[in-house]
């Protein structure tokens, strides 16, 4: 894309924002080209922010772009010395969890988990979503974690980074392996997927749900099949989604539907629609998150709304700022995650009056963690090293 289209898209910026022209301009060099990222979410790859040096692609006049493979799913091994991962933020309802997989594949567009792959020397654009990392060693880590003395269990937050049942779990199985040490020990867990694999572990979610160990949260974007396959292309469809809803349901596992994220002028039109499905699919309960740019987000999302909407460029942005106080973005706790001003709180008066018709309100049942049963202990010590 040469320098005079990308000053037209941004054309579709905002007044106030003179600097969209120039970041696009200047992510010219990191653009992938459309065949070499088909079924991806983001259009760039630009280098981690803690990278010394910035990559650019740049043609040469040898036609050698036109030679470089397209983007394939690469997964290494991470071998982690624990598998809990703590925290101590407010307006989270829990303080551990467990991520099996760094990188998701769905490529949600929007993925606030993005720019963890900066750690990792990576890109949060293409590289997150091709270049994943499996911890196959996740449930015997797990299993010795729980089995040290002093061990005090509180519910195990499983897909607030990214998704556990992304398409690799098929093969690799670690999420299956959790799920089989946390019911053996009779410790409680919430997982949130926004995949139908997840009723692939029914069997396993049934037990624990007669015990009350276990909470399904099923996110549901959009209804829109086309918007859907842009935003998340290989995440499940909406139907498959409601599907496992149902599935879950009635296996008597406590479910619910998560319109996650709302997107001002894109998707936020739906959101009744989206509850009264998720409603006749078994749902028992539902929550919602405002679309969420923190860092790399913010560029590649934009980037991709001027890409598939331009003509909604201007608007979806201005209705973000206005709920992020003239930002892309504000990470204070207690607003990162329901923003904050005039439209913000007209989407949660929204959501509020059609859960309560629906009564998908929060019932704040808790799981038992006075079921909890340590593990034999074997292996302890080999934690240490």
């Amino acid at each position: 894309m040469n320098e005079q289209s990308l000053a037209g898209q941004a054309a579709f910026a905002p007044a106030n924002t003179p600097d969209i022209a120039n970041a696009l301009i200047a992510d010219a060099g990191l653009r992938v080209d459309v065949e070499r990222r088909r079924g991806r979410g983001a259009g760039l790859n630009p280098s981690g922010r803690f990278e010394a040096r910035q990559r650019e692609t740049f043609d040469d006049g040898w036609q050698t772009l036109e030679e470089l493979p397209p983007f394939k799913t690469e997964v290494q091994v991470e071998k982690p010395r624990t598998a809990i991962t703590r925290n101590e933020s407010p307006d989270i309802p829990f303080d551990r969890s467990v991520n099996p997989y760094r990188g998701c594949e769905h490529g949600c567009i929007y993925c606030f988990a993005r720019p963890t792959h900066a750690y990792m020397g990576l890109s949060p654009g293409l590289d997150f979503e091709a270049k994943l990392f499996a911890k196959p060693d996740a449930a015997k880590l797990l299993e010795r974690e729980l089995a040290k003395p002093g061990y005090k269990p509180r519910v195990i937050a499983i897909g607030t980074n990214t998704d556990p049942y992304q398409p690799i779990e098929k093969e690799w199985r670690i999420m299956r392996q959790i799920l089989e040490v946390l019911n053996r020990a009779n410790h409680p867990v919430a997982i949130v997927t926004k995949s139908a694999l997840v009723m692939r572990d029914i069997d396993i979610l049934k037990d624990m749900a007669a015990k009350n160990l276990v909470r399904v949260g099923l996110s549901v974007t959009t209804l829109d099949r086309k918007l859907a396959r842009t935003m998340e292309p290989r995440a499940a469809t909406p139907p498959r989604r409601l599907e496992a809803i149902q599935a879950l349901s009635e296996a008597g596992i406590r479910t619910s539907i998560m319109v996650a994220p709302i997107i001002p002028a894109l998707n936020d039109h739906e959101i009744e629609r989206i509850l009264d499905a998720g409603k006749a699919a078994g749902a028992l309960e539902a929550s919602y998150v405002i679309l969420r740019l923190p860092l790399e987000v913010s560029p590649l999302f934009r980037d991709w709304l001027l890409q598939h909407y331009p003509d909604r460029y201007r608007h979806v942005m201005s209705l973000v700022r206005s709920m992020r106080g003239g930002k892309d973005y504000d990470a204070d706790f207690g607003k990162r995650m329901k923003g904050a001003g005039p439209y913000a709180w007209q989407i949660s008066r929204r959501f509020e009056m059609a859960t309560r018709r629906l009564d998908l309100t929060r019932r704040n049942i808790a799981l038992r963690d006075d079921l909890f049963v340590p593990p034999d202990g074997s292996g302890v010590q080999l934690s240490l090293l």
